[in-house]
């Protein structure tokens, strides 16, 4: 069984005891369906599921009722076996096609007699137009493909792999070259599968690459008829900028053009479509920045930037076929800084890090920058040998305007560290996360900082 960090927050949930609903946010076949009813079969008696998509008659048990007392009526009617008190888990999924239901939610959970999940593809372009959103009832959970960590346990690896590699980041010292060598070899299945849980599993199954190719290429043709679904209107446009996603990062600068999809082509004729895939969690947006400097944000060049993947596995399906064999076997004529950046794009967004990157006509072009600790962490990401080679990382070192005092360059080989750059391996994007708060931070006027 495939096993998701999203599980800790789930059991967060059950030990609050009904004191919020839960929400998770993600984009279609990231595994949101099945780990919640997994998660229902091993904690509760009564589960009750209702998608409003595939049952579009089950929003009038939210859309025609006038309170709380008729919509528990109208949910035992729907449930045909009763629904017990406090033992009951409700999961409304696809969400954004009963906007009521979450207006209703708040009530729901002060009434205290069930429990509430709800989940949705599209929330970031439906949900906008709630009346209400019930803050302090409802909490937020964002779910991504497996990450590499996800995907290194799903094959069966001892937790001590990545311990011992996580060790050597932290540390800043080499990986023993049997667990470096096991793990790019890991990482390399992971260019090829992904983190779709389905592809995942039809690997899992049947070791067949050519499996996981065709799911792989289901999901995507889901993705695009999900487009015409959601917004007939716009649909052609949108549909040509997600087509163009991997044709654009197969270029040198990586930069999306407006104009790729079709001459004379401007962003702001696109910027809704835009704007839908990345709302949607289908694609991956990394701004350029003015300078590499706090706050990131404040920064951003809205017109200027790279459009990834969302997931690394969909990438490579999407590319000419043998591509992933090729990979697999480290071929050198293919092009892995596309790939290379899509997981580097992929892991931060997935650990809740915005991806950014600078590019300059005199210094040069930085592959990310982010926020970190307070200051700016420039990322390289080389796929080669010659990964000591990197003028515009070093001229960002040394502008003091800058007041950059780490940098990481991500690569194929061991970890190693030469005038304050880290050399590390690509897979160890997994454990650049965010500093984490503490438990508590409790304060009085008066306590000494």
């Amino acid at each position: 069984m495939i096993v998701r960090k999203i599980e800790a927050r789930l059991e967060q949930f059950l030990k609050d005891d009904g004191k919020y609903a839960l929400l998770i946010d993600g984009a279609r076949q990231v595994g949101k369906t099945f780990i919640v009813r997994e998660f229902a079969r091993r904690n509760y008696e009564r589960f009750v599921e209702i998608n409003f998509i595939e049952d579009a008659e089950a929003k009038g048990i939210f859309e025609n009722s006038s309170n709380v007392k008729e919509i528990l009526l109208k949910l035992t009617a729907f449930a045909k076996g009763g629904l017990k008190r406090g033992k009951t888990l409700v999961f409304l999924d696809e969400i954004q096609k009963c906007p009521e239901a979450v207006t209703f939610i708040k009530f729901l959970v002060e009434e205290g007699s069930l429990r509430y999940i709800l989940s949705g593809s599209l929330l970031g372009v439906e949900l906008k137009n709630i009346r209400s959103v019930p803050v302090g009832y409802m909490d937020e959970a964002k779910m991504y493909p497996l990450d590499f960590g996800e995907f290194v346990r799903a094959n069966g690896e001892s937790e001590v792999l990545l311990e011992t590699a996580k060790d050597a980041w932290e540390k800043r010292r080499p990986l023993d070259p049997f667990y470096h060598d096991r793990l790019m070899k890991l990482f390399a299945l992971y260019l090829v599968i992904g983190g779709m849980p389905a592809v995942v599993q039809a690997y899992l199954d049947t070791s067949d690459i050519s499996v996981a190719v065709r799911v792989q290429r289901q999901i995507v043709a889901l993705y695009r008829r999900d487009i015409s679904q959601y917004d007939k209107s716009r649909a052609l446009h949108i549909r040509a900028v997600f087509d163009r996603i991997p044709g654009e990062l197969n270029k040198k600068n990586k930069r999306f053009y407006a104009s790729s999809i079709g001459a004379g082509t401007r962003f702001e004729n696109i910027s809704d479509e835009f704007l839908w895939l990345t709302e949607a969690g289908v694609a991956i947006p990394s701004f350029c920045v003015a300078e590499p400097t706090v706050p990131l944000k404040l920064a951003r060049k809205p017109t200027l930037f790279k459009l990834f993947s969302n997931d690394v596995g969909l990438l490579a399906s999407q590319y000419m076929n043998g591509i992933q064999l090729d990979i697999l076997n480290g071929k050198k004529a293919i092009n892995f800084g596309s790939i290379y950046e899509n997981v580097v794009a992929q892991e931060l967004v997935a650990h809740g890090i915005d991806p950014n990157y600078f590019n300059s006509k005199k210094q040069g072009e930085l592959d990310f920058v982010i926020e970190r600790n307070g200051e700016i962490l420039p990322i390289e990401v080389k796929s080669g040998k010659d990964y000591e080679r990197h003028a515009a990382l070093s001229n960002a070192i040394g502008n003091a305007a800058y007041g950059i005092h780490d940098a990481v360059v991500f690569h194929g080989g061991n970890v190693k560290v030469e005038n304050g750059i880290l050399y590390a391996p690509i897979y160890m994007v997994h454990f650049l996360v965010p500093p984490s708060l503490p438990e508590s931070m409790i304060y009085r006027i008066g306590d000494p900082l």
